[in-house]
């Protein structure tokens, strides 16, 4: 009888060891690619932050600026294109900004690109706010996690708070706080040259190089009350983009792919319980859940 259960046991060892190694390799490889740039001092960063604002898109900024600050940046440039995202997540990035010890410049960008929603607070709370010509800014109304309209007295609450919040942060970098509060409270909308005669935005830029060299000379306050001039002109570029792990996480949040995995994924759990020992469906269905 011993000899049986423990024969029924063995088909789940290979499955164990399978997981075990699947996670070791991915606990290895985010290590690996969690390094810093090796780039050199006074160089500026460039980050981009293209899609919805969450938590990889958190992660990612923050381990752009940790990176500038260990190598002595001159500034980093977050390239930001994004129909806005969680507000859990918004405020994160927000925080960061504020704390950093490099200038931030937020620049929307591409061409055609936008910072609505969540992407406007973020780009409010930069040094330095630009645009790329016909992007936009703004309505920044709080929705609910389906984009339906949020009810009720939540509604007033949540709404109050980002309209406060946004209004300081506007009125910190000396900007428009009276559009700021309507992008939340009316969902005001600018393109960018009506941001720049609005004073949403502090410049617009055809380009990254024109964006360096106009900002080149400008004086900026970092916490806390730190005064920096920026030397941007000549300055290397750098670019630290998204690594591989980022880059997975950030396609398997998309909604539609994440109900996809969800859905193969239980599947292939299924598969294994009833067929013990295949390994690879109960493999996939573990990591895909």
């Amino acid at each position: 009888m011993t000899v049986l259960r423990t024969a029924a046991f063995l088909p789940f060892r290979p499955l164990r060891l399978a997981i075990a190694a699947a996670l070791l390799v991915l606990g290895v490889v985010g290590f690996a690619c969690g390094g810093g740039l090796g780039a050199p001092p006074d160089a500026v960063h460039v980050l981009t932050a293209d899609g919805v604002v969450g938590p990889v898109m958190e992660r990612y900024l923050d381990r752009g600026m940790d990176a500038a600050e260990d190598e002595d940046a001159q500034a980093v440039v977050i390239q930001l294109d994004t129909p806005g995202g969680l507000i859990t997540s918004m405020n994160d990035i927000v925080k960061r900004i504020l704390s950093s010890e490099v200038p931030v410049i937020v620049y929307v960008s591409p061409q055609g690109g936008k910072a609505a929603s969540a992407g406007t607070f973020i780009t409010m709370a930069a040094h330095v706010a630009a645009m790329a010509p016909a992007t936009t800014i703004g309505a920044a109304t709080p929705v609910g996690s389906g984009g339906e309209e949020i009810q009720g007295p939540l509604a007033d609450k949540v709404t109050n708070d980002a309209a406060a919040q946004i209004r300081r942060l506007a009125e910190l970098r000396g900007r428009n706080g009276d559009w700021a509060e309507s992008a939340v409270r009316d969902a005001e909308s600018a393109n960018d040259s009506q941001a720049l005669e609005l004073n949403v935005v502090d410049l617009l830029a055809d380009d990254l190089d024109e964006l360096l060299d106009t900002v080149d000379g400008r004086q900026v306050t970092l916490h806390p009350d730190r005064e920096v001039i920026l030397e941007t002109a000549d300055a290397e570029v750098v670019f630290n983009d998204m690594n591989l792990i980022e880059r997975f996480l950030d396609i398997i949040a998309n909604p539609n792919i994440a109900l996809l995995l969800l859905s193969l994924g239980s599947l292939a759990i299924f598969i294994e319980i009833i067929h013990p020992g295949v390994i690879f469906p109960g493999v996939f269905g573990v990591i895909a859940v």
